[in-house]
Parts: structure tokens; C-alpha cells; sequence
């Protein structure tokens, strides 16, 4: 089978079950054409992948931060052991990068020889270096980071991106082609392959960047506005979007990628210089703050301001 192979055809991924493995692996009558995978944490990422991946593959669920079987069962999938799990053909942790060393080295003596782990973190230098450096020789690591979630996938996930980042050495080479090949042909998504390196160098901008303004202007507290113009509509949807993403998630991109330590020290610094007074000028003329002091009106934009509330009011009648 050529490179271009889709991932659920290829027959690696349809060998029997080895002799011991637990019998929830084992795929059952009428599922015969589907290679099992299996998918560790059932988040609100993993939860998302579900529908999508199961018309191609036998999904073992396992969570190990809440109730997994239940949350299994819910999701549609078969609930299984952590040792289940793993030991499936294909092995998806979908877990936050903070504990990815603790889950890798949870699964790893369960893994079959030649199976095939899919790292779907936000960030790739590191969790690519943790499940390289963990995991047992003979395992396959392919990265890949969908470029987007459960809000921006809501309506249908097809021509969204996703990056895929090669494995370690030729298996991993020709593995990230069948990956990349079943995201791009199956699931209908626009592959983008990128080194490790660079993909979190963009990703302090992509992510980084768009994190760090959306907490800030959700921390400025921004009233509803009848006014507002469709350039501030979209600033609004870009920071309602980005504010469903959990804490967990906000850390990680803005802390844990090696890039946004740079980005912030620069970004902090051209907002002093742009929120400066122009050539030590004041930024309101001394003249124009005396005349709505008397008139009563507090120069205050803080929502908490009687003069901010009294002019939303007023725009809204």
C-alpha cells in the first residue's frame, strides 16, 4: 500500500489483538472492518472528536479525570480501562499537555509493538519530546494540532486546518503520511505539515497573541454597545470565541509555549509606548476635562461609572 494510504485502510491497523488482551479491545461482530482506537480523555476536545472519528474507527473511551464510563456511554463509545485503551491499534491521548508525561507513562506498557500514538496538543516541542522520550521503542508518534475546537468546529469541521508534524524516524515518516492523508481525504480537512519548532514559533502568534488580547479586553469588562461598528463586532466574537477554551488551555498557550515568553515581553512594551502621551503631551487638553466636570460628566469609562451607565441608557432609548 503507497504512502498516500488512508489511515483506517491500512492493514497494520487491522492485526488481531495479541493473545491477553482484554476482551472490551476486541472488536466486536460487525465492527470487523474498523481498527480500533483508543481514546484517552473525554473532555470537551475528546468529546468533540467522538462523532467524527467514529465512522471510521472502533472507539475505546476511557477519562482518567472523571467518571469515564459514564462519560463513555454518554459520548456513544465503548467505555474501557486505561490498559484498554492503550492497547488499541491507534492511541489518542486527548489530555492537557500538564499531565501528558503522567498519562504517557501510564499507557506505555500497555501499547502494542508498531502502534500508532496521534499527539493532538496545542503545543508540539514538548509533548512531541515527552512521548518520544517515554514511550517504548517500536511505538509510532505522529503530531498533528487541530486548528480548531468544539465552538470553531461547531457547524461541520471540513476545509478547517490542522498541522501534522513528522515522527521519529522512517516509520514515523511514512505513518505521518497516512495521517495526514485520512485527515485530509476522510475527514476533509487542509492539511498543513510543519516542523515541531515551527508550528509553536506561529502558534505564540496564532494562539498566544489571540489568548492574551481576549483575556485582556474580557478583563476591561466591555458593556454591550448600540453603537458598536462591525470592526468591534468582530473584535467581541473573536474574544467570546476564545473565552470558552478552559483555564487549563489558556496556561498552556501562553505559558508553556517556549515562544510567548518573547511575545509578551514585546507586547507589553508597545503597549506602553502606543498608550503614552504623544510627545509627553497630556492626553485629554486641560480645557475640554474642566468643561465636563462642571457639566457633571465623569471622564471614567468604567461600566461602574453613573455617567457610563446614564450613556448607555440614553443611546438605548
Amino acid at each position: 500500500m503507497g504512502q498516500t494510504a488512508f489511515l483506517a485502510d491500512h492493514p497494520r491497523f487491522h492485526r488481531p489483538a495479541p493473545a491477553g488482551t482484554p476482551l472490551a479491545v476486541r472488536r466486536p461482530s460487525g465492527l470487523a472492518a474498523k481498527p480500533t482506537l483508543g481514546l484517552i480523555g473525554l473532555g470537551a476536545f475528546g468529546a468533540f472528536c467522538v462523532p467524527h472519528l467514529s465512522r471510521f474507527f472502533h472507539i475505546l473511551g476511557h477519562d482518567p479525570a472523571r467518571d469515564g464510563a459514564a462519560r463513555a456511554l454518554a459520548l456513544g463509545v465503548l467505555p474501557a480501562t486505561l490498559a484498554e485503551a492503550a492497547a488499541a491499534s491507534i492511541v489518542i491521548p486527548a489530555v492537557p499537555v500538564a499531565v501528558l508525561a503522567e498519562v504517557t507513562a501510564a499507557i506505555a506498557p500497555h501499547l502494542r509493538p508498531g502502534a500508532l500514538v496521534v499527539d493532538v496538543c496545542s503545543l508540539k516541542v514538548e509533548p512531541m519530546a515527552v512521548l518520544e522520550r517515554i514511550l517504548p521503542a517500536g511505538v509510532i508518534v505522529v503530531g498533528t494540532h487541530p486548528l480548531f475546537g468544539p465552538a470553531s468546529g461547531a457547524k461541520g469541521i471540513k476545509d478547517l486546518r490542522v498541522a501534522v508534524c513528522p515522527g521519529h524516524g522512517p516509520a514515523g515518516a511514512k505513518a505521518e503520511d497516512r495521517v495526514a492523508a485520512f485527515l485530509a481525504r476522510r475527514l476533509g480537512l487542509a492539511v498543513h505539515r510543519v516542523s515541531a519548532v515551527e508550528h509553536d514559533r506561529q502558534m505564540a502568534y496564532v494562539q498566544g497573541l489571540t489568548h492574551l488580547l481576549a483575556r485582556i479586553v474580557t478583563k476591561l469588562d466591555v458593556p454591550e454597545m448600540s453603537l458598536a461598528t462591525g470592526t468591534f463586532d468582530h473584535l467581541m466574537r473573536m474574544v467570546h470565541t476564545v473565552d470558552r477554551d478552559s483555564e487549563a488551555l489558556f496556561r498552556t498557550i501562553t505559558e508553556a509555549n517556549p515562544f510567548v515568553g518573547d511575545l509578551k515581553a514585546r507586547l507589553g512594551a508597545i503597549t506602553a509606548e502606543v498608550c503614552a502621551p504623544r510627545d509627553g503631551a497630556e492626553l485629554q487638553p486641560p480645557a475640554l476635562s474642566s468643561a465636563l466636570a462642571a457639566s457633571g460628566v465623569s471622564t471614567s469609562i468604567s461600566t461602574d461609572a453613573p455617567s457610563a451607565r446614564a450613556s448607555i441608557a440614553t443611546s438605548q432609548v
